[in-house]
């Protein structure tokens, strides 16, 4: 197996405020990491109140600029050697992965990248068969496991 390097970080918008707190753990561990670019935004303003991003749930006009920041992400997937799909708990649901997430694992399954999974997925998903078919690498909550 290569020697990963660079990780990209796929989580629920809802997840960021850990997502910036994986990243600064997985930059001591000597990874250089990347993440969703609304949990950059996130970061600098210090809000993570996802509804204050999500634009298009209130102006269906503003859909482009969902596609323009999944395109980007994907790309993200596909420049790093692997990704970390950061997955806790979401309406009521341990392990949620949602949607956008479960494409992300897609490009990085297609792009024969590693896909490591912080915690194990609930069964409650109705994706759960599409993540298990994408032969994830659960970490257990570990990043020593990458």
């Amino acid at each position: 197996m290569r020697k990963i390097k660079n990780i990209t970080i796929c989580s629920s918008a809802s997840h960021y405020k850990q997502v910036i707190e994986i990243e600064r753990e997985l930059k001591n561990l000597g990874f250089k990491v990347k993440i969703p670019k609304t949990a950059n935004t996130m970061k600098k303003n210090g809000d993570f109140d996802v509804s204050h991003y999500k634009t298009w749930f209130k102006d269906k006009n503003d859909y482009h600029k969902k596609t323009k920041l999944m395109l980007a992400h994907f790309k993200k997937v596909v420049e790093s050697d692997a990704i970390l799909v950061t997955n806790f708990e979401k309406n009521g649901i341990k392990g949620y992965i949602g949607g956008n997430a479960l494409m992300e694992m897609l490009v990085a399954f297609l792009n024969k990248k590693p896909i490591y999974i912080y915690n194990k997925p609930s069964n409650k998903l109705s994706i759960i068969e599409e993540i298990y078919g994408l032969k994830p690498i659960i970490i257990n909550s570990d990043l020593s496991n990458i």
